[in-house]
């Protein structure tokens, strides 16, 4: 199945500049489940979008957008968090532009590792509603409240729509990069203040209950007080130009039967966020706007 069901000239490997791997795990997940069950959802979403972006005035398509094989591995935390770590130093060295969709945040441990190990001087953004820094939870390391610890230690680690965590996090977190919901309402100096903060190179590591669960229900654990769609777009269309994203995840996904809001927005949050990955002004001032005709 492709992606936005683009033509197969697209969607091939040797052509394409983008690859989205799926990690359908939620081993670690303790309320709400669902996020293991949500790649289907996310892929029948993305068929019903359209292929042109108004904002960018293009079809980012175009570029090629491969879907991987899902890894599948389950057994447990510490083996999906190796599994995923190894996988994604291979797929580093592709050089083609990196995305994957979870599951529950937990995934994103072995991604994040696999970039700071490679780029050394990488800034992790993280777009979250919990703050995901406790050293161990339940017995384990890698469990989904633990995503950002090793991160924190590791590379320039940045909290966005922070608004929910625990106390002893406190002790772990960098409050002078991190950006808690409640300080971010009515303005907008958080965006360049936060972006000044990173250095050249980005990933963005995106669990979908930094927005307010009244436009994404379908999330594990929602919080209210999350960001808007617009105010999420303008922050990610200036991380993009300002910077050199790598690569993404968008995890946390889990599906309401009935409901399909939170699918759609998933997918096209990801079709946004390529469209402002390859189709906006660059970091370095190069342009890359192109137009097509091309009707679905």
């Amino acid at each position: 199945m492709n992606f936005a069901d683009i033509e197969d000239q697209y969607a091939g490997y040797d052509h394409a500049a983008v690859l989205l791997q799926s990690i359908p795990y939620d081993g670690t997940s303790t309320w709400g489940k669902g996020a293991d069950q949500n790649f289907q959802a996310f892929m029948d979403a993305a068929y019903n979008l359209e292929w042109y972006d108004i904002e960018t005035d293009s079809e980012v398509y175009l570029r090629g957008i491969h879907v991987l094989p899902a890894i599948e591995e389950s057994s447990s935390p510490e083996i999906v968090y190796q599994t995923v770590f190894t996988r994604t130093q291979e797929l580093i060295k592709t050089k083609k532009f990196l995305t994957f969709l979870g599951g529950e945040h937990s995934i994103s441990m072995g991604v994040i590792k696999a970039f700071y190990q490679a780029y050394p001087d990488i800034t992790i953004l993280q777009i979250d509603a919990h703050a995901d820094l406790r050293p161990s939870y339940e017995g384990s390391p890698y469990n989904h409240a633990c995503t950002v610890y090793e991160a924190s230690r590791n590379a320039n680690l940045i909290q966005v729509g922070i608004r929910s965590m625990d106390l002893s996090e406190k002790k772990q977190m960098d409050l002078d990069r991190c950006y808690f919901a409640h300080t971010m309402q009515g303005n907008d100096t958080w965006m360049d203040a936060s972006i000044a903060q990173m250095s050249k190179r980005v990933y963005i590591t995106f669990d979908l209950d930094a927005f307010d669960p009244a436009i994404m229900p379908g999330t594990g654990t929602p919080e209210p007080g999350g960001l808007d769609w617009y105010t999420t777009l303008t922050y990610l269309q200036k991380v993009f130009s300002k910077r050199e994203v790598l690569g993404f995840d968008l995890v946390e996904l889990a599906p309401i039967e009935g409901q399909r809001a939170s699918q759609f927005l998933a997918a096209k949050l990801y079709y946004k966020m390529l469209s402002y990955k390859f189709e906006i002004q660059n970091c370095d001032g190069s342009k890359q706007l192109h137009h097509h005709s091309t009707q679905k």
